[in-house]
């Protein structure tokens, strides 16, 4: 069964009484609870290679260091291009940077993603928000399946569109309400800052993003007004 197709503009909701401050402290949170993973898994294999009674182990430690600081490098890339488009000066990243990070951060992961584009590049704005929503779709599918991203541009719009296919595809409720502006009963967290900053994303560069849950898919369509970039 189908439910209704939400749409984000400007907020629905009351909006929240969320400060400046606040936003920075739950976004740094959010970044914080990525990397807590590949940092503690460095942490723990430098204490293995720094017992020497674990020498057997040692190998082992070493291949967790380099898998380890390989996925922190790449979600600091990606979170940094995410949440900071390199810079507030206007500029295009390439799509194959977009890929690159992209695969970086998920491509260890369950979903496989496609690519379907036929652009050179997004300005910042559209990248940002094309990394956000790639969180979004991929956490959309959390058992695995596939995330298609097609992007296209006209002489008025670019459309970012993305389509998570997968067993046990789902958006929760607290997203639909965070990307619309609203705020979760309980309060903002790590979690769901994410989506809300996604939806600010949108209504800064004027564009509309529809989403639509389905038993089979979850998707996500954005179009930006190619005169405000």
């Amino acid at each position: 069964m189908s439910t209704p197709v939400n749409t984000v503009t400007q907020p629905k909701v009351t909006p929240p009484k969320l400060t400046p401050s606040g936003l920075s402290a739950l976004m740094c949170a959010r970044i914080c609870h990525d990397l807590v993973s590949p940092i503690g898994a460095l942490g723990t294999a430098l204490e293995v290679l720094d017992d020497d009674g674990n020498k057997d182990m040692h190998e082992d430690a070493l291949d967790l260091v380099r898998m380890s600081a390989r996925q922190a490098s790449s979600k600091l890339q990606y979170l940094r291009l995410a949440f900071g488009a390199s810079g507030s000066a206007p500029g295009i990243l390439s799509t194959e940077v977009l890929k690159a990070n992209v695969d970086g951060m998920f491509g260890e992961g369950k979903a496989d993603i496609v690519w379907d584009e036929d652009l050179g590049g997004l300005e910042k704005g559209c990248a940002r928000l094309l990394l956000n929503l790639v969180m979004l779709a991929v956490q959309a599918i959390p058992r695995g399946g596939v995330l298609t991203i097609r992007l296209r541009k006209n002489t008025e719009h670019i459309h970012i569109s993305l389509r998570s296919e997968g067993p046990k595809s789902r958006l929760d409720e607290n997203v639909k309400l965070t990307l619309q502006g609203g705020a979760p009963e309980d309060g903002f967290d790590g979690r769901t800052i994410q989506p809300f900053y996604t939806g600010m994303i949108v209504r800064e560069l004027k564009g509309t993003l529809e989403t639509h849950v389905d038993d089979a898919f979850v998707s996500f369509d954005a179009i930006v007004p190619i005169e405000v970039l």
